[in-house]
């Protein structure tokens, strides 16, 4: 079986190519496994899609081998491997389990249209004696941002436990974005943020891009604005997330860094 390494802002994941049979989550987490496996936050299986005028679906899935909904730098990661082998160009519609999202491939960076997240309560999350109070964003999939105050670096926290959380708000898990303001956080453009983020399903990881938009959700509306650009700076490089009151666009880098063949002892 044929496997590609790629990452997005050090958010990294094994894609397998066209043609690889369904996967199990006990095969997931073999290869996710950074010291038995090839490592990794995640798995992207490509797919064809059964949708009329989609040609490609991302089956992705966590470290632990759950299913996801959506992986904002998994689809730029797939869209990269798309284009590296041939297969797409330009513009492409990628069909995920949260609906169809069209990735803009360019040299250095690629674009994806996430649609509007949607903000809707407020619940909190419990990092060693700390309870912060965050807010629900769905981007696809669940989020709990937290803007942290003042008083508490963003470098403190320990996340390599999950964040406790309700349970009965997010029965399927979230994931959970912890955020600050560079300098002032303000720009003319818009807010300026740094954050870390622990993934339901992988831990603490050096990106996410649902996250990162989700997080750029809040701290644009703190901001008073339903439109502009938000720099989010995660462990692994700096994303961009741009809202025009319609949609907002994920924008980064993305590259494929290796290629190669599992051997049969993987699976055992």
């Amino acid at each position: 079986m044929r496997f590609l390494k790629g990452h997005g802002t050090g958010n990294d994941f094994v894609v397998l190519p066209e043609g690889t049979p369904e996967i199990t989550p006990e095969f997931v987490a073999a290869l996710c496994d950074r010291r038995r496996g090839i490592g990794g936050d995640g798995v992207l299986r490509v797919a064809r899609s059964s949708l009329s005028g989609v040609d490609w679906f991302m089956d992705y899935r966590n470290a632990d081998g759950s299913l996801a909904e959506m992986c904002g730098n998994g689809v730029r990661v797939f869209a990269r491997y798309l284009a590296t082998a041939g297969l797409a160009a330009g513009t492409v519609p990628i069909e995920t389990r949260a609906g169809v999202v069209r990735a803009v491939i360019g040299d250095e960076t690629i674009s994806v249209d996430m649609g509007l997240p949607k903000v809707y309560g407020d619940s909190s999350a419990r990092v060693g004696g700390l309870e912060l109070p965050g807010v629900a964003v769905d981007c696809g999939n669940p989020h709990l941002v937290c803007a942290l105050p003042a008083s508490v670096p963003l470098e403190s926290l320990d996340l390599h436990v999950a964040p406790g959380h309700d349970e009965e708000f997010y029965p399927a898990g979230v994931n959970v974005e912890f955020f600050v303001p560079v300098g002032s956080g303000a720009a003319a453009d818009g807010p300026h943020v740094r954050m870390r983020v622990h993934e339901r399903g992988s831990g603490e990881t050096l990106s996410c891009g649902t996250g990162a938009v989700a997080v750029a959700a809040v701290a644009l509306a703190g901001a008073g604005r339903d439109a502009g650009v938000v720099t989010v700076d995660v462990p692994g490089g700096r994303l961009t997330v741009t809202f025009d009151g319609a949609e907002c666009h994920l924008v980064g880098p993305a590259v494929i860094v290796a290629s190669g063949e599992l051997t049969a002892e993987l699976s055992r």
